[in-house]
């Protein structure tokens, strides 16, 4: 055999070995070895090649009157980008420099995928951590990275989560009326829709604007304008009243919340808690401020009434000592404002060592975004408890697409890749910021009432 069939025979046979491949190794395109794991890995085996974040900015807006905060994450990826709630309503103006110019700097350059990474460097990176503005900033970026991840992974969040173990969440929606009359009558109009968990309310927080009562610092010019008051005798005695007259009116089977919002002295709520045990509230939230956490050794032992807690703890740490002890039984973190899905989940996960259950802060001041999140998180845990419902005006729909939707009392969200929802900045810019809020309230004589 001449040296012309030998060297045949060798192309013959590396092309045997590796089709077109083959003949790339043998032409110098890529490596026999490169060819052969070209060929023989398929897709879903291969790494995903890397993807750089190339700016982080904030998007502002109130269509529903609360300014919403959202982090956008830009990636080295054409057309891939994240979204992340940050809202931080009272000192939104702050949280949107924090990110523009912070959180940016921070970011730009780094591997979208290492959220765990890029979550304990910007955790640390400022020095001095756990301050609410900081905290929000970090919630929104975040929840964008995992939003990232989700689209990456052609997945909804949740399945990045461990995937459903429930069909849909369960939530609970707020009754209000300045009396208890007019809070029975929104409660049967709540059940009507579908709602099996109500919180009731008679006036605000605290019953603030149930009563006609002039307070005193008013009359003397103390404090603001627009300060509220608050009238803690009445409202101690009306609660009772108010459980009474909705399981007169509305039955046994309904659910019942109630939010003492921090509003009075400890040992008031507590008296107050014991004399609604005869009414089985689903839970009572926020019974004490985050300045009175030993308070609830005693509360514990004094009534067997479900407690939730936790929506103004700014570091996930303050949950480790309560959860410990079983002091509480709902976990009421305000997802936006912890720092993101990442520590939320950590938290939730604790939980369930504890029989602690979730029951994420969900109110009107929460952007869809930072909604979503809550609702991907709670079709993952298994010791969920319950979740906030929300509702969403036309203005709000204009501006965000893909929000979590209400059906029956429960939540659903986007099934589609990450966390479902997106916004439109062109209409999101037609609805300003402002910079004020107003949670002053005061006793009678003037002093304030921590929230």
């Amino acid at each position: 055999m001449n040296k012309i069939d030998v060297s045949r025979r060798e192309t013959v046979k590396k092309i045997g070995l590796g089709g077109s491949a083959g003949l790339l190794g043998l032409f110098g395109g890529i490596s026999n070895a490169q060819a052969r794991e070209e060929k023989e890995t398929p897709w879903y085996a291969k790494a995903m090649k890397p993807v750089k974040i190339t700016g982080v900015r904030a998007i502002a807006t109130a269509p529903q009157g609360s300014n919403l905060i959202v982090v956008k994450v830009e990636t080295s990826e054409p057309g891939l980008y994240g979204l992340g709630c940050a809202t931080f309503t009272q000192r939104a103006a702050t949280v949107i420099v924090a990110i523009n110019t912070y959180l940016n700097e921070f970011c730009v350059g780094k591997d979208v995928d290492n959220i765990e990474d890029m979550w304990q460097a910007a955790y640390v990176s400022s020095y001095w951590r756990n301050g609410p503005v900081l905290n929000n900033a970090l919630s929104g970026l975040d929840q964008a990275l995992w939003d990232i991840k989700g689209k990456r992974a052609g997945m909804p969040l949740y399945q990045l989560l461990g995937g459903k173990v429930r069909f849909a969440i369960p939530c609970y929606t707020h009754a209000n009326g300045n009396t208890p009359e007019a809070t029975v009558e929104s409660v049967k109009s709540i059940m009507e829709r579908g709602f099996k968990y109500i919180r009731i309310q008679q006036g605000g927080y605290g019953a603030v604007g149930s009563t006609e009562q002039k307070p005193d610092f008013k009359a003397a010019g103390f404090g603001g304008e627009g300060d509220n008051y608050m009238n803690e005798r009445t409202y101690l005695k009306s609660i009772p009243k108010l459980f009474e007259a909705v399981r007169k009116g509305c039955g046994d089977d309904i659910e019942l919340l109630h939010d003492i919002h921090e509003r009075v002295q400890p040992m008031d709520a507590i008296n107050m808690i014991k004399k609604l045990e005869e009414y089985r509230p689903f839970f009572i939230e926020d019974p004490f401020s985050p300045e009175n956490m030993k308070w609830f050794k005693q509360l514990r032992t004094s009534t067997s009434v479900p407690i939730a807690m936790g929506e103004l703890f700014n570091n996930i740490n303050e949950f480790v000592e309560p959860m410990v002890n079983q002091w509480f039984d709902y976990i009421r973190i305000h997802v936006s404002q912890i720092g993101g899905i990442t520590p939320a989940m950590k938290v939730a996960r604790l939980g369930e060592w504890f029989n602690i259950k979730t029951a994420w802060h969900g109110p009107g001041d929460v952007s869809p975004v930072g909604h979503s999140a809550h609702a991907h998180i709670d079709l993952a845990v298994w010791n969920f408890g319950i979740q906030e419902a929300v509702s969403f005006n036309e203005k709000t729909l204009s501006v965000f697409s893909g929000c979590p939707t209400m059906k029956d009392g429960y939540m659903s969200v986007n099934e589609v890749p990450g966390i479902g929802v997106d916004i439109n900045e062109k209409e999101a810019a037609k609805y300003p910021i402002t910079t004020k809020s107003n949670w002053q309230v005061r006793k009678f004589d003037g002093t304030i009432i921590r929230p």
